[in-house]
């Protein structure tokens, strides 16, 4: 999660909803993401799928397929099967096309409005009295909302029983998506219609309850998961890292000895830069399950935020090893690696894993780091490409501009010349 190594990935507690990146948590939805995504016809792709820095109980999708869940559903899910049931029901909205037959229905809506806003005037030309003008006005929009509300409800039918069908084909139980919706309603009940965010975009009715509890009586499949560990360590890491530690301890108090309260634990420590303590808790961690990348992700950064450079490469090092795929974790170990005295040496490899990165999913912090690594490998002109990628994506064009020019007077290989060129058309149009 690069919760202080990378910059771009920390955040406060306290901050406004933000992207969130952790390795850890993206495996775990690809996991439960993909095989939903499989049966529904829909393609997957991992940089469609967003954690969203946020407490609240939500998930949703958007156009090109984008699927958003957030940190306090991550958080709040009881099991996988629960977790399981929330995303296949925003896979039914994908599959169902709803995202764009909403759009063309509000659209259809804005129409109308317009019609009815020239018929109130006409009503009040021919009344001469402003007062007919606005009962037909409110009327026709009162009628509008209605319409509107009752075409979202089918949606929200559709996409349960898609979720429902998805869910049997996998074998698995509906029960953890009717919970949920369990969950939402409560909720709304204590809090109020305007603050539950799952709600206000996922209307109830009693036919849906229905249907829910219809489908978990009929519907024998598996509540269990092969993830549900996993999960717990995902709940354990968020909560540790995002929740006010007071809060953190009284969910995985010091008599909780499971491994994902060790790991709770291990990440206070950190926040309260009880590097010693931490670092204990991880060895535990490792020794109980040496094949699992993420303890040595932490313990690189326990070692890193201590001072210890060259321990918290090896094991950032040994991370890659079990998980060469991971973006976050690369990015974390060339920011690490770029710290260590001894980076001379192995500055090839640190920019062939920014570039391997780079090409997963591009960010602004990866082209730092290659700007850099690339200057103190002598290679002025990949480097100025590289911090003129960096400027382009921020925003700061007149920047990027400059810098391909230094770029081109340096005489650059032929590939770096046609990279220039098509960052250069990029500005342009």
């Amino acid at each position: 999660m690069a919760f202080g190594l990378v910059a771009v990935f920390a955040f406060k507690v306290d901050a406004a909803p933000s992207f969130l990146v952790d390795d850890e948590s993206e495996a775990l939805l690809y996991h439960i993401v993909r095989p939903i995504f499989k049966v529904a016809g829909v393609a997957y792709d991992k940089n469609k799928i967003h954690i969203i820095n946020d407490m609240s109980l939500n998930a949703f999708v958007a156009d090109g397929n984008n699927l958003f869940v957030h940190t306090g559903t991550l958080i709040n899910a009881k099991n996988v099967n629960e977790l399981s049931g929330i995303l296949a029901h925003e896979t039914g909205h994908i599959a169902g096309g709803h995202i764009l037959r909403q759009k063309l229905k509000i659209a259809d809506m804005q129409t109308l409005s317009a019609i009815s806003l020239i018929a109130a005037g006409s009503a009040a030309v021919a009344s001469g009295q402003a007062d007919a003008a606005i009962a037909v006005a409110l009327g026709t929009q009162g009628s509008l909302i209605n319409s509107l509300m009752a075409y979202q409800l089918s949606e929200e039918r559709a996409a349960d029983e898609s979720a429902v069908k998805y869910l049997k084909a996998l074998h698995q139980s509906p029960v953890g998506l009717r919970d949920f919706m369990k969950t939402i309603q409560k909720n709304n009940r204590l809090s109020g219609y305007e603050q539950t965010p799952y709600f206000r975009t996922h209307p109830m009715s009693v036919e849906r309850q229905a249907f829910f509890e219809k489908s978990a009586k009929e519907n024998k499949g598996s509540i269990n998961s092969p993830y549900d560990q996993d999960f717990a360590f995902v709940q354990a890491k968020l909560t540790a890292f995002l929740l006010p530690e007071n809060q953190v301890l009284r969910k995985y108090p010091d008599a909780q000895k499971t491994e994902e309260a060790k790991y709770a634990h291990a990440i206070v420590a950190l926040r309260q830069k009880n590097f010693k303590e931490a670092e204990d808790l991880l060895d535990e961690l490792i020794e109980a399950s040496p094949n699992r990348p993420y303890f040595y992700q932490l313990k690189a950064e326990v070692l890193f935020e201590s001072g210890k450079i060259e321990a918290a490469e090896k094991n950032y090092q040994k991370t890659l090893q079990l998980k060469p795929d991971g973006d976050e974790i690369m990015l974390s170990y060339a920011a690490c690696a770029l710290e260590n005295p001894n980076r001379k040496q192995n500055l090839g490899h640190i920019i062939s894993v920014l570039n391997k990165a780079q090409i997963s999913r591009e960010t602004p912090i990866g082209w730092q780091l290659l700007s850099k690594a690339y200057y103190e490998k002598g290679q002025k002109a990949d480097s100025l490409y590289a911090s003129a990628k960096y400027s382009y994506i921020i925003g700061n064009i007149e920047a990027a501009k400059l810098q391909i020019k230094e770029a081109q007077k340096l005489n650059p290989s032929e590939s770096l010349r046609v990279k220039l060129s098509d960052l250069e058309y990029q500005i342009k149009n």
